[in-house]
């Protein structure tokens, strides 16, 4: 099916800045170190984390905006750093309530997670809240249904790359486009994480410790040329990843404890250069972007109405 009409960002595009809110003993690669019983009893060092990332963000002279995927768990802790996230021009979206991965859950408690982490961030920021991400990227097509029939407008956990056993799989090939913005149902859309495309293959370039482990140049180039194709960038990253003091998780296996803080000490000034390097981008936030999407389209249509 072919693609919606959409703005003609080539050249110059969208930067979709997202970051999943969550603490260092909170990731995935961790759990069989770290159980749930023991978060109330870990250092929380989110804040200062977060804080930092803020800064970074109004820095360079240059407005850049992102969505925040806040953990409902973190929420409930710190609702001022919510509303500090809101009032600095961010968009708070959720990121569920424990960080359980949806597909591991019954839908009962999968229905009360996202109910529950959307009503909590509604109530502390005072508006309605939008947008998804899954814990992991680990979404499928009834996941997706249960994110749309909670009250999101749109869900941004899809992850194009095929080699990571949690992320999800989605069939996506016959849904219309706005962007990158993929058409799912009337008004939800999907808002997939963007990879590098080479020769049909795809290599995983979206953030996290993609990002870390590749040098700073040649990940900003591999950017631009995703945005000259598509026209928009999205790009994930957590504060722990700009927290090399962090307390190290004594047991973990020597493959998760590598992908987890390689290059920590690196990261902050890596987004620094590469955001600096995009040059003359518009940096936006997942809600945004879609609006902006919309009002082309809708642009689109009045100039075909008047000019045929």
């Amino acid at each position: 099916m072919a693609p919606e009409t959409g703005p003609d960002t080539r050249g110059k595009g969208a930067f979709v800045f997202t970051v999943d809110v969550e603490d260092w003993f909170q990731v995935e690669n961790f759990k069989p170190w770290i159980p749930f019983e023991s978060w109330p009893h870990r250092e929380l060092r989110v804040e200062k984390n977060i804080h930092g990332l803020l800064d970074l963000l109004d820095g360079g002279g240059q407005r850049r905006e992102a969505t925040f995927f806040v953990l409902g768990w973190l929420a409930e802790r710190y609702p001022h750093l919510v509303r500090e996230i809101q009032e600095r021009g961010h968009e708070i979206a959720s990121h569920g309530f424990n960080h359980h991965l949806p597909a591991m859950q019954t839908q009962k408690a999968l229905r009360e997670d996202l109910v529950r982490s959307r009503k909590l961030l509604e109530d502390t920021i005072g508006e309605r809240v939008w947008g998804y991400r899954a814990p992991s990227f680990a979404v499928n097509e009834e996941v997706l249904a249960l994110i749309q029939e909670c009250g999101y407008r749109y869900d941004s956990s899809y992850n194009s790359f095929d080699r990571h056993g949690r992320y999800g799989r989605l069939d996506v090939s016959g849904c219309p486009r706005k962007g990158i913005a993929i058409k799912l149902q009337d008004d939800f859309y999907e808002v997939p994480v963007s990879n590098l495309t080479v020769r049909d293959q795809v290599i995983p370039w979206g953030g996290g410790g993609y990002f870390r482990m590749i040098p700073a140049r040649l990940y900003a180039g591999g950017v631009r040329r995703q945005m000259n194709r598509d026209g928009a960038f999205v790009f994930y990253t957590h504060p722990w990843e700009l927290d090399p003091g962090q307390p190290r998780v004594k047991g973990a296996s020597a493959q998760y404890a590598f992908r987890h803080y390689i290059n920590l000490n690196r990261t902050a000034g890596k987004l620094v250069h590469c955001l600096q390097a995009l040059g003359p981008v518009r940096f936006t936030g997942c809600r945004s972007y879609l609006r902006l999407m919309r009002d082309a389209v809708a642009c689109q249509k009045e100039k075909e109405a008047v000019y045929g």
